[in-house]
């Protein structure tokens, strides 16, 4: 058999592509410890028990991701009632965040991956060796600390939050942790507490 006919008979080598580079479905998240505010911080371990969006992002005031941060933060609604969180990281230090999120009101943590200069980022292989800050990656991280779903886009890219969104519909009950609503309109959440009987004193 000749080189070239043992070529054509060899099945079709996987395409690999960039979503590849991040941790797969089935990884442990890798625990992280960031400064949301100069003086407070926030672990992975503080969303034990409910699904997390993870969003790393390059840099603070690029126009991308102030769009695509701008954009989350209005979905955050359609996000808790999966009883999902929503975190953004990028490399740039939690004064800048603060006035990052003032200008373009987000209500929702950005954690600073500032020092050591990219150490989640590395952990999560969502750094950009070559510009020094963080890729345009997604995550979903289930209840239990488990990646369920990652998404890394082209940098210059708004990924949107149709996979996002995809990706929680996707995960079980025990995957949805104890937080999970009930998304029938009309149902209260499995969780919330009795309503008051105003008539009473």
């Amino acid at each position: 058999m000749t080189l070239e006919e043992a070529t054509i008979e060899m099945p079709n080598p996987p395409v690999l592509d960039e979503e590849q580079t991040l941790l797969v479905a089935g990884s442990a998240a890798p625990d992280f410890s960031l400064k949301s505010t100069p003086d407070q911080l926030v672990c992975l371990s503080d969303f034990s028990g409910r699904p997390l969006v993870l969003v790393f992002y390059p840099a603070d005031w690029s126009p991308v991701c102030g769009d695509e941060l701008a954009l989350y933060n209005e979905l955050r609604e359609e996000f808790e009632e999966f009883g999902a969180k929503l975190v953004g990281i990028s490399v740039d230090g939690p004064w800048c965040h603060r006035a990052f999120a003032d200008a373009r009101h987000l209500h929702f943590p950005l954690l600073a991956d500032f020092h050591p200069k990219g150490e989640v980022s590395r952990a999560y292989h969502a750094y950009r060796e070559s510009d020094g800050t963080s890729e345009r990656a997604l995550y979903v991280i289930d209840a239990t600390g488990i990646v369920r779903w990652s998404y890394l886009s082209p940098i210059g890219v708004n990924p949107g939050a149709d996979g996002i969104i995809a990706a929680l519909e996707r995960l079980t009950p025990e995957q949805l942790g104890r937080t999970r609503r009930e998304r029938k309109p009309g149902v209260a959440p499995t969780d919330a507490p009795e309503p008051r009987d105003e008539t009473r004193p």
